[in-house]
């Protein structure tokens, strides 16, 4: 069973994964039928090996200049609430969003499902 302190410390080696670009060590942390929901909550990847696959793109998800500036973290039980503080080129004042993070009784992460204001997500790009 995942402890509230376990499932914050996979997040912050998620965070760390992904910006240092280690792909592999990021999609390893994710249950093999894992979900991904993406902003606007109309598209989902399914599956690990998907995921890993759409990180090498991950570049062109993300709106230019993309910069994490803080991160917060609600735990519940078997899940995290994360708002992610962010800027942009065309964004340089900053917006938040927030990510809900699920997790299996191993510590793997079985859902991502990111929650952003759709219309400013767009005007980023």
């Amino acid at each position: 069973m995942s402890t509230n302190n376990n499932m914050v410390e996979t997040l912050n080696q998620a965070w760390d994964f992904l910006g240092k670009g280690n792909f592999d060590g990021l999609a390893a942390l994710y249950a093999t039928d894992m979900v991904f929901v993406l902003p606007g909550q109309n598209d989902v990847l399914s599956g690990r090996d998907a995921f890993r696959a759409a990180l090498d793109n991950i570049g062109a998800a993300l709106p230019p200049g993309f910069d994490i500036k803080g991160l917060r973290y609600c735990v519940g039980d078997s899940e995290v609430m994360n708002v992610v503080e962010w800027t942009s080129t065309k964004l340089p004042d900053g917006s938040q969003s927030a990510i809900l993070w699920k997790f299996d009784g191993d510590g793997q992460i079985t859902e991502e499902r990111w929650f952003v204001d759709t219309e400013q997500w767009k005007a980023a790009f």
